[in-house]
């Protein structure tokens, strides 16, 4: 018997198992990242002037601080729990700053992020 087909064998085997995992975890957070069941909350921010840098960049601490309160997972859970808190923090930024639609904020989210938001803003009313 060649031990060298055997191990070169194994480590196939084992090797397509591990990936074969990892492909499952990953299908398991995309599928959990579409959750429309997540908690929310509010963030306060009238008493910031948005239109300007320094207050769309406290804005987004805010909204940041609390998409990391709202997507945070207890210390006990599982590893495929905590690999959905990034997508989850990220995606509830992206939604909060989407939602408020300020170039300032837009500028500041796509500072920070790789993937940039596109500046749309809601055009109003033609007389």
């Amino acid at each position: 018997m060649n031990t060298m087909t055997t191990s070169s064998s194994l480590r196939g085997l084992i090797t397509a198992a591990i990936f074969g995992a990892l492909a499952s975890s990953f299908s398991a957070v995309s599928a959990a990242d579409d959750s429309t069941d997540l908690p929310t909350t509010v963030v306060q921010y009238q008493d910031l002037n948005i239109s300007n840098p320094q207050g769309a960049a406290a804005l987004y601490g805010r909204i940041r601080t609390a998409a990391g309160k709202v997507c945070s997972i207890p210390g006990d859970t599982d590893f495929a729990a905590k690999l959905r808190v990034s997508p989850c923090v990220h995606k509830a930024i992206a939604d909060a700053v989407t939602a408020i639609n300020q170039p300032a904020l837009v500028a500041v989210y796509n500072a920070n992020n790789r993937t940039p938001l596109p500046v749309i803003l809601a055009a109003g009313q033609v007389r």
